[in-house]
C-alpha cells in the first residue's frame, strides 16, 4: 500500500508555497480561522477600514470580500474592496432601533464578505413556510491564524459604541494645537533655502499655515535621523525660523534601514540582534528607497525601546523640540517582497510575521511616540502621522489615507475613508489635497481645500514628479479662494480643538457620519457626500467638476443655518442648494452654539490668546447649547487640571457661561463678540453683563437682513462664569 507519514515525519517543506517569484514556507501548515456574524434588523454596516469605497459598506455577494492586510498600494483603485494601508477588524451596525459593534482582535490577513439582500439563509429557507422574516446582513469573517478574541458592543446609540471601542483599544489622545491646523508638504521641498522661501511665501499671501513638512530627500542617502549637509546646512535655524512665527517642521523616518556599515542606526540594531529574521536565523533583506535595507523587530519591545532613543535631540542631531514625524512606508513596504510587503514566514522572535503583519506599523509609531515622550522630558504632546495603522493606532498617531490621485473621484472617496476610520477609532485622518499623484486642475485644487478644511487632518501632499502646486502658482482668483477655505479653518479651531478634546474623553470622533447625530433618521444611512463636524456642522462638499449646486440631505426636524450668509432653514431631507465657486455648503445646526476666532493670523500658535466669538443658533424652542475647551495648547498640563472646560446655553434672550470641570488656569483669552442667528429684534440696544466680577453693559444690535443679533465686546473673560441678558 502507500506510505503514510506521521506527523513527526513529515517534510519540511511539504507545506511551502511558491507564487510568483516568491514563497511561503507555511511551516504550520495552510491554516483559517472564521466566523459568520448575523446583524439582525438593519441594512447598512460600516467601518472595517482601510477602503477606498463607499460608507456603507457593499454587498460582495458578487465581488471579492473586504481585504484586511496592510500594503503600499501604488496608485489606488476607488470603489472597491482591496487591501490598502490600514487594517482595522471593527464594524458597526446602525438601525433606527440602535447600534451594534463588532471587534476581532486578529492582526493576521483577514477577508470579510457581506451579503445585504435582507434575509440570510435561514431566512430565505423559513420564508418559503412564513411571513418574510426580520431584514439581516450577513456577514463571514476569515482571518489566516489568529484565535477567537472577539468583542462585541451593545450601544445602543453610536455614541456608546465609540465609547466602548474606546475603553477596549484607546481614545485618541488631544494634540497640540498647531496639529489640527494647515500643514504644506510635498516630495520634496529640495532645500533650506526653499523651505525658507514657501514659508515667507505663505505670509506673503497672508495664508496661515503651521507646519512644514520634509520627505525622504531631506536625508544623507535615505538614512533617516540625517540631514544632506549640502542641502539643508544649518537645519535647526531653519527650524528655528518657522519656530519664531509659531510654525513647526516634520521629517519623515520610514521604518526601513539602509545597509550601510557607516551607518550607526544598521549597525546598532545589527549587533543587538533586533531586525526581523529569516527562517535561519539570519536577518532579513529586503528592498526599500536606500536600496538594500533591513527591518527592525518592532514586537520586540528593545528594538521600540532603541527607536524612541534615536529622537532625543542629542542622538537625533540637526533637530529640535519643534520637529516632529512622519512614519511611512510603515506596512511594512518592501519593494522586493510579494505584493510589495514582508514575506509571511520572516521572523519576530518566535512569531511568524503572518500572525501580527496587520499590526507592524502601529508599533513603529508606539516606538516614535515614545521617543518624542522621553526627548522632551514627558512635557510636550508628541505628534506623528502614519499611513499604516491598526486597532489602538490611534493612541499613537494621526493617518491619512495614502497615495490618492488629482481626480474628482479621489476627492469623493476622501469623505466616506476618513468617515469608515472615524468611526474605528482613528478620529485624526484626512487625505492629500490635491492628490500625490497627478496635477489637479484649478477648480478641483479649490474644491479640494474647501472640503478638507472641514476634516480632522488638514495637508497638503504631493509627489515628486507633479508640478509644484502651492496656492499661489494658481491664478489669483483660485489663490484667493484656497486662502478663503484655510482661513475658514482657522477661525473654527476653536471648535475643533474642544471636539478633539472630547474626542480624548469619550471616543466620539470629530468627523461623524450624519446618523451618528441623527440615529433615527433613516435616510441618512445610506447617504454619501457629506458628514457632521461634531455635533454642529453639518458639510455637503462639491464633488463633482463643475458643479454650482449640491443636494444636501438635512436630517431630523431642526432648524439649519448656513454659516456664510447666517440664513435660516426650516428643511428636513433632499434639497438642492447653491455652491458658487467661492463656497461649499456648510451648515449650523439649531441648538448648537459654536466658538469662534475672527483674528486669523499666521499661525495657530498666534492666535492662541486671542478673544473668542460665539455663535449661537437657537433651535424651535429659542435654545441652543456647545463647549468650549482651553489650556496651553502644547503640554500635558491639562491631564493635572490646568485647563477650562466651559458649557454655553442661550435661552431666548439669555446665554450662560458654567464650567463644566473646575477651572485650572487663569487665561487673558476674553469674549468678543456673540452673534446670535435667526433672531427677532431685540428690546433693546444694550446687552447686561454679570459675572463675579463685575456686572457691566454691552452694545446689543440688529442686521433686519440677516436677522442677526450681536453683542459686541462683552468683555468678560473665559476663566469665569457670567451670564449675558439681551
Amino acid at each position: 500500500g502507500e506510505e503514510v507519514l506521521s506527523e513527526d515525519e513529515e517534510e519540511p517543506d511539504m507545506w511551502e508555497e511558491s507564487y510568483g517569484g516568491h514563497s511561503d514556507s507555511k511551516p504550520n501548515g495552510p491554516t483559517a480561522v472564521a466566523m459568520d456574524f448575523t446583524f439582525t434588523g438593519l441594512d447598512n454596516v460600516y467601518g472595517i477600514p482601510q477602503h477606498a469605497d463607499t460608507f456603507s459598506l457593499k454587498d460582495t455577494s458578487t465581488t471579492d470580500p473586504y481585504r484586511l492586510y496592510n500594503l503600499d498600494v501604488f496608485e489606488y483603485e476607488l470603489w472597491n474592496p482591496m487591501a490598502l494601508y490600514a487594517s482595522i477588524p471593527f464594524m458597526m451596525g446602525h438601525s433606527a432601533k440602535g447600534s451594534v459593534g463588532l471587534f476581532w482582535l486578529n492582526a493576521a490577513e483577514g477577508f470579510i464578505d457581506i451579503k445585504k439582500d435582507g434575509q440570510g439563509l435561514l431566512g430565505s429557507v423559513s420564508s418559503m413556510f412564513s411571513a418574510k422574516t426580520e431584514k439581516q446582513v450577513d456577514t463571514f469573517w476569515m482571518f489566516e491564524s489568529g484565535i477567537m478574541d472577539m468583542f462585541i458592543m451593545m450601544g445602543p446609540t453610536p455614541k456608546d459604541i465609540s465609547r466602548q471601542y474606546g475603553s477596549l483599544t484607546g481614545n485618541t489622545p488631544l494634540p497640540q494645537e498647531f496639529a489640527i491646523a494647515y500643514h504644506q508638504c510635498r516630495w520634496n521641498y529640495n532645500d533650506q533655502e526653499d523651505v525658507n522661501m514657501v514659508e515667507a511665501k505663505f505670509d506673503e499671501h497672508d495664508i496661515p499655515m503651521d507646519v512644514m513638512w520634509l520627505d525622504i530627500e531631506h536625508t544623507d542617502g535615505k538614512k533617516y535621523f540625517t540631514w544632506d549637509s549640502r542641502k539643508f546646512p544649518d537645519s535647526v535655524a531653519m527650524i528655528e525660523n518657522l519656530s519664531s512665527h509659531g510654525r513647526k517642521l516634520v521629517t519623515i523616518v520610514d521604518p526601513h534601514i539602509k545597509k550601510d556599515s557607516g551607518y550607526w542606526v544598521h549597525n546598532d540594531l545589527s549587533s543587538k540582534g533586533l531586525y526581523v529574521k529569516n527562517q535561519d536565523g539570519g536577518d532579513y533583506e529586503g528592498w526599500c528607497w536606500p536600496g538594500a535595507s533591513y527591518y527592525p523587530d518592532f514586537l520586540n519591545a528593545e528594538a521600540r525601546d532603541y527607536f524612541a532613543e534615536q529622537y532625543k535631540l542629542s542622538v537625533y542631531k540637526g533637530s529640535t523640540l519643534d520637529c516632529y514625524t512622519w512614519n511611512d512606508m510603515n506596512e511594512p513596504s518592501v519593494f522586493n517582497g510579494p505584493e510589495v510587503t514582508m514575506a509571511k514566514d520572516k521572523m519576530h522572535g518566535e512569531v511568524e510575521h503572518r500572525d501580527m503583519h496587520n499590526m507592524y506599523g502601529m508599533l513603529y509609531t508606539m516606538a516614535t511616540h515614545k521617543g518624542h515622550l522621553i526627548r522632551s522630558e514627558n512635557t510636550l504632546r508628541p505628534f506623528v502621522l502614519t499611513r499604516s495603522a491598526y486597532a489602538g493606532s490611534q493612541r499613537y498617531a494621526a493617518i491619512w489615507t495614502g497615495d490618492n490621485t488629482a481626480e474628482w473621484g479621489h476627492l469623493e472617496a476622501s469623505i466616506p475613508m476618513c468617515l469608515s476610520l472615524s468611526i474605528a477609532g482613528m478620529g485624526f485622518c484626512g487625505a492629500d489635497i490635491g492628490g500625490f499623484f497627478g496635477n489637479p486642475d484649478g477648480e478641483l485644487f479649490v474644491r479640494w481645500y474647501q472640503a478638507a478644511a472641514f476634516q480632522p487632518f488638514f495637508r497638503s501632499h504631493a509627489h515628486i514628479d507633479t508640478k509644484r502646486r502651492e496656492p499661489w502658482l494658481y491664478s489669483a482668483g483660485e489663490m484667493a479662494l484656497i486662502r478663503t477655505a484655510v482661513r475658514s479653518r482657522y477661525a473654527l479651531l476653536p471648535l475643533w480643538y474642544t471636539l478633539f478634546y472630547e474626542q480624548e474623553q469619550d471616543g466620539t470622533p470629530p468627523m461623524r457620519p450624519l446618523w451618528y447625530e441623527f440615529p433615527e433618521d433613516e435616510g441618512s444611512y445610506a447617504k454619501e457626500g457629506s458628514h457632521m463636524v461634531g455635533s454642529s456642522l453639518l458639510v455637503a462638499p462639491v464633488l463633482t467638476k463643475g458643479s454650482t449646486q449640491v443636494n444636501v440631505y438635512f436630517p431630523g426636524s431642526t432648524l439649519w443655518y448656513d454659516i456664510w450668509s447666517h440664513q435660516k432653514l426650516d428643511v428636513s431631507g433632499s434639497m438642492n442648494y447653491a455652491a458658487p465657486y467661492e463656497k461649499i455648503p456648510v451648515f449650523q445646526r439649531g441648538g448648537t452654539i459654536i466658538p469662534r476666532r475672527e483674528r486669523v493670523r499666521r499661525s495657530a500658535a498666534l492666535m492662541h490668546d486671542d478673544p473668542i466669538t460665539l455663535v449661537v443658533a437657537p433651535d424651535k424652542e429659542g435654545k441652543a447649547s456647545g463647549t468650549l475647551y482651553l489650556d496651553d495648547g502644547k503640554s500635558f498640563a491639562y491631564q493635572q487640571g490646568a485647563k477650562l472646560y466651559m458649557q454655553f446655553t442661550w435661552d431666548n434672550g439669555k446665554m450662560e457661561s458654567k464650567m463644566i470641570s473646575p477651572p485650572g488656569m487663569s487665561t487673558p483669552v476674553w469674549l468678543e463678540r456673540v452673534l446670535v442667528l435667526g433672531s427677532a429684534p431685540p428690546p433693546g440696544q444694550v446687552a447686561t453683563v454679570s459675572s463675579p466680577l463685575l456686572t457691566s453693559s454691552a452694545q446689543a444690535s440688529y442686521d433686519y437682513t440677516t436677522q442677526v443679533l450681536t453683542v459686541r465686546r462683552p468683555g468678560v473673560k473665559l476663566d469665569m462664569e457670567w451670564t449675558i441678558r439681551v
